[in-house]
């Protein structure tokens, strides 16, 4: 929109939008994106993203204290490429992988294939994930179990550990 009076040069309006190569992207970047915009007082940001590792792996994502997704998968590479995806697209100051302590041998593959296919540096924590799985109506009906297993673990600490992508460190 235009403004224009006779004394002075036309004005223009500005009002945010969302352009064509943000509609593009991951709907969970674009849920990221917003929130963003929403909180864009606060300078400090941390992106966080709990693991449940096992047959079902289950993932929370939380960015500005609020989750914005979760997810499970059974296919180690699909769920690297939706983390990496997360990781690459969602601007942070920390950028923090929890990944529960239950099954160390997902866990450490997780980290490998992370680490590998990430060229940016991250946090990482194994999380002793103990009394995150409580018991659900219909077993694991679609993941829930996992899912908010995740989420708890997204919730916990454990020892932070630096990661530096294999391409800096050699």
């Amino acid at each position: 929109m235009i403004v224009t009076t006779e004394k002075e040069a036309p004005k223009q309006i500005s009002t945010p939008i969302l352009f064509d190569e943000i509609i593009s992207k991951d709907p969970i970047v674009v849920k990221g994106i917003i929130t963003k915009m929403l909180n864009s007082s606060t300078n400090y940001s941390k992106l966080v993203l709990g693991i449940d590792p096992g047959q079902r792996i289950g993932v929370s994502v939380t960015y500005l204290e609020n989750e914005i997704a979760r997810a499970f998968f059974v296919s180690l590479d699909k769920l690297i490429q939706y983390l990496i995806s997360i990781l690459a697209e969602l601007p942070a100051s920390r950028k923090i992988v929890k990944i529960g302590n239950g099954d160390m041998k997902t866990a450490n593959r997780i980290l490998q294939m992370l680490n590998l296919k990430f060229c940016s540096k991250f946090e990482i924590e194994f999380v002793d994930e103990s009394s995150t799985t409580f018991k659900i109506k219909n077993h694991n009906q679609r993941g829930k179990r996992d899912m908010l297993s995740a989420q708890f673990i997204s919730q916990r600490s454990g020892i932070p550990k630096s990661v530096l992508p294999l391409s800096i460190t050699g």
